[in-house]
């Protein structure tokens, strides 16, 4: 919880413009409305998600033991063991600030705060550009990787077929399709299907693990620890060591998705960090574990890895000597990237939503309202067919269709179909090049990596200036010396101190690294142009600050007086 300074909140007039919190939440409403008040923030999505299915949500969407094996050998044992520490350092940070501010916005809210005055509205701004752009990339990434897999398991059983662009390209759109059905049709299953998602998550490790491990082992413990391969032909074992961490980094991607989905989660300045930890520490010891036997069993993996853009698989039919048995295995990974993909469209509606409701965005008005009625019609009737809502008819007819979210299903309709819209139209790139493509979805790193050091980084300065006080003194709160207080959520003293640098270091490392081409002589076809990407949203977002948004948007709207908090009732019944 913090003590702000906006502009929204000066005034004599701000309690007639805005309700008291003590109207807005009654005394049996719990602490996360109140968490959401102290913020400036009214409960607006329904909460239906504990720590286990966000963990779940977490897990399925990092994919890390999944998404390592197409990584390559090179360096993969010490890059993960570096990437895992790092991430671990990145979203212990990362739980600190959703821990004071648990709000959708997530790295924009954060930054609005933690900036100086005379910075906080372009820089939270500008995060949250990157933000929504990084997660529309993940999104249209990991669905490609399912379209993509899909095309691979077919080669590999016939290797004669030839799938053109245009038919990967509709698997992808098909993929999307699926997601955007399971968002919004089932959304009120999503919590059970993320807790069903962790057990495959964890079986799906076993059922590839298991047969790999009781074939007879074909490279030492010498070869697989002490063999490095510069694939890229670098001057240095060390440059090419930091260039391959992008792989590393990918598989980890992914976690903070749990923050923008803060307000669907119960208890969560508790929850969000713990499910971003323990699905950082699953995946990480999965993916040990997968990589391990992986790179003991398989034979002649730099070969083997070049026969497919997705070298898991024909490195499954060498071990198991069958294809058949390859193709059942990548089916595993199949559904748990299915699954990822689902995820990634319900982070990234989500920062959409909360983003244009504090108009961010353009079409602002339109994106953080549902006024599309035939589609909500639709939702709602298929919604009745599969009993899926409680509500009733005459609930609905009487709540405000232009209110944020539906009324019903309580969920961001027109962002996910935005979200879906702009991921899909990014699908029609691969048409004329997929390197171009994989260029744009390399957002998913650049964009993402970069809305992390922003906030991590001023955490820092604020933090060693002193500036964050104790949460359990909540007296101190707006001093001069202390101007944020720290969620329940925190690491203290010197070791939060030494993990926030840490964390620091290892996001230039990554976000440096990773413009970076992946090989030598650079040319045309190989070229790394995501760099150009990242630096065309960048200037797309300031062109449309200096237009517009610098008019409208002044970092997270104040919906709830949080200098009126509820009355002393309120706070003894979230406290018992």
């Amino acid at each position: 919880m913090a003590a702000y300074d906006m502009q929204n909140l000066s005034g004599s007039d701000l309690h007639k413009r805005l309700p008291s919190a003590e109207q807005e939440i009654s005394v049996s409403e719990d602490r996360d409305q109140l968490s959401l008040a102290r913020v400036g923030k009214k409960q607006v999505l329904k909460r239906r998600f504990g720590v286990v299915s966000m963990t779940g949500f977490s897990c399925g969407l990092m994919s890390t033991w999944e998404g390592l094996l197409v990584g390559g050998p090179a360096g993969l044992i010490y890059g993960l063991f570096f990437v895992w520490i790092g991430n671990l350092c990145l979203f212990t940070n990362m739980g600190e600030m959703s821990s004071m501010i648990p709000t959708a916005g997530g790295q924009y809210h954060w930054v609005s705060i933690l900036a100086p005055a005379q910075s906080r509205k372009f820089l939270s701004f500008l995060t949250g550009w990157l933000s929504v752009s990084g997660w529309i990339a993940t999104m249209a990434a990991t669905s490609f990787f399912v379209a993509g897999l899909i095309e691979a398991m077919v080669t590999q059983s016939n290797p004669d077929f030839s799938m053109t662009a245009w038919q990967l390209t509709f698997l992808y759109w098909a993929t999307l399709l699926l997601c955007v059905a399971v968002n919004t049709v089932l959304s009120r299953a999503l919590p059970i299907l993320e807790i069903v998602i962790l057990i495959l998550h964890l079986l799906g490790f076993f059922a590839i693990l298991i047969p790999m491990a009781y074939l007879p082992a074909h490279n030492s413990a010498s070869e697989v620890f002490t063999t490095w391969i510069n694939a890229g032909g670098w001057n240095t074992q060390a440059l090419s060591f930091f260039i391959g961490l992008q792989a590393n980094a990918v598989a980890f991607g992914g976690a903070d998705g749990a923050i923008h989905m803060s307000e669907e989660i119960k208890g969560a300045t508790i929850n969000v960090p713990r499910a971003m930890i323990l699905s950082v520490v699953i995946n990480g010891l999965l993916a040990f574990g997968m990589l391990l036997v992986v790179l003991f069993c398989a034979v002649d993996i730099p070969t083997l890895a070049g026969e497919s853009t997705y070298p898991f698989i024909p490195i499954f039919a060498a071990a198991m000597q069958s294809n058949t048995a390859a193709i059942i295995l990548a089916a595993v990974v199949l559904v748990l990237q299915f699954c990822a993909s689902i995820a990634s469209l319900a982070s990234a509606s989500r920062m959409m939503w909360s983003f244009s409701r504090d108009r961010g965005l353009p079409f602002w008005e339109w994106l953080s309202k549902v006024n599309n009625i035939l589609f909500v019609s639709a939702c709602l009737y298929v919604s009745n067919f599969l009993n899926i809502c409680d509500d009733t008819e005459e609930h609905c007819a009487d709540r405000n269709v232009s209110s944020q979210v539906n009324p019903r299903t309580t969920i961001p309709l027109i962002a996910i179909l935005v979200a879906f819209t702009l991921a899909a139209l990014l699908g029609l790139i691969n048409l004329g090049s997929t390197t171009a493509f994989n260029d744009v979805i390399a957002l998913a790193i650049e964009g993402l990596f970069t809305t992390y050091l922003l906030p991590c980084g001023l955490l820092l300065y604020r933090r060693l200036r002193g500036e964050i006080g104790d949460s359990a003194n909540n007296d101190e709160m707006g001093t001069s010396k202390t101007l944020y207080t720290w969620g329940p959520w925190r690491v203290t003293g010197l070791a939060g101190i030494l993990i926030n640098i840490f964390t620091c270091i290892y996001l230039v490392i990554v976000c440096f690294f990773s413009f970076w081409p992946a090989v030598l002589p650079v040319t045309a076809v190989n070229m790394n142009y995501s760099q150009l990407v990242w630096g065309a949203v960048i200037l797309c977002s300031m062109a449309y600050y200096m237009v517009k948004a610098r008019k409208v948007y002044t970092g997270p709207i104040v919906e709830i007086d949080p200098h009126v908090l509820p009355s002393t009732d309120i706070r003894n019944n979230v406290a018992s």
